[in-house]
């Protein structure tokens, strides 16, 4: 039993230091060109470089946990920056701002990465977390972008959110945007609904996956995937076109590294089901557990039995007799 606590103990660790370089590596001022590029519509018609050139410093949650990086003054921790009296921290994964057109205008924007959209994973619906977020973009702004009843020095607020747990065709980029409805009468021209909006970016979970037919889509499944830095960096360069200079090669090592930790500690295949209930309790629990949240997760979307056995063959490498066996165990739990 010590053995094993000891052994999840580190793991944890492990996988923490991994988060965190995945979001050293999103923080990338050219990954964070690309994703506003193509996921926010006063971003389509720039050129990356300009892109580039106007956003501010990236603010990453947590310090850098890499040597020679723990008490650098570029990274802050944004909880303190977002700690309103009466309504608690929240950590902002990745924050910061960026430029728009001559006047300047600022638009602050929110990136998160998550492991999944999964309502029955996560303990609660994504879209009300995303909605809980722009309110506190737009609430910290009082008295730092605006003072007292001045509420057209409003910056507009961009939550994006980069999700990971995709089934082989639901890669998708959606968005949450506020409308405008008439019920009576003659519109108003309400022109600053745009300030505010979400935006969710799911990736696919298996890495054999053919490319996405979206470019972004395919570059960021192409730069969290676990292979070597090597190979990485030469398909990024080569096929979508990063420039991979010193500290986005640092960062990319050293998340390619820590993926490796991982791999060598027999973990990957087993981790995301089963470090919750503790390693000890064995990879081969963690994939009957992620099998049992796959099945309920499809029965939830309404998603018909021989579709969901023919995803169970793929994504876990089942035979069909094996996967409708697991299909008839849970189904009847539900």
């Amino acid at each position: 039993m010590e053995t094993n606590i000891a052994q999840t103990v580190d793991i944890i660790s492990e996988r923490a230091k991994y988060d965190e370089s995945i979001k050293e590596i999103l923080a990338d001022k050219q990954i964070l060109a690309r994703i506003l590029k193509y996921t926010l519509d006063e971003f389509k018609d720039l050129d990356l470089e300009t892109i580039i050139a106007n956003i501010d410093e990236p603010e990453i949650s947590r310090i850098r946990i890499e040597p020679g990086h723990t008490n650098t003054d570029k990274i802050k921790k944004c909880s303190e920056e977002d700690n309103v009296l009466g309504e608690g921290k929240i950590f902002f994964d990745i924050r910061f701002s960026v430029y728009l057109g001559a006047e300047q205008i600022k638009v602050l924007i929110n990136i998160e990465a998550q492991r999944s959209t999964r309502a029955s994973k996560l303990g609660y619906h994504l879209d009300n977390r995303i909605i809980y977020y722009l309110g506190r973009m737009i609430s910290a702004q009082k008295e730092v972008e605006f003072t007292k009843s001045e509420y057209d020095g409003l910056k507009a607020v961009r939550s994006i959110w980069i999700c990971m747990d995709a089934a082989d065709d639901e890669d998708s980029i959606n968005r949450i945007v506020l409308t405008q409805d008439t019920l009576f009468g003659k519109d108003m021209d309400l022109a600053n609904l745009n300030k505010v909006q979400g935006v969710i970016i799911r990736l696919r979970s298996n890495e054999n996956s053919e490319e996405s037919k979206n470019i972004l889509i395919a570059m960021l499944e192409e730069l969290l995937k676990k292979e070597s830095a090597d190979i990485k960096k030469k398909r990024l360069s080569e096929n979508f076109g990063l420039i991979i200079d010193t500290e986005t090669e640092r960062r990319m090592n050293y998340m390619c590294n820590l993926s490796e930790v991982l791999v060598e500690k027999g973990l990957e295949q087993g981790i995301e089901q089963g470090i919750e209930q503790g390693i000890e309790k064995g990879i081969a629990q963690g994939i009957e557990q992620g099998i049992e949240a796959f099945i309920t997760d499809k029965l939830e979307d309404g998603i018909s039995s021989e579709i969901i056995i023919q995803k169970l063959e793929k994504r876990f490498n089942l035979t069909n007799e094996k996967a409708r066996e697991y299909l008839d165990k849970y189904s009847g739990k539900m």
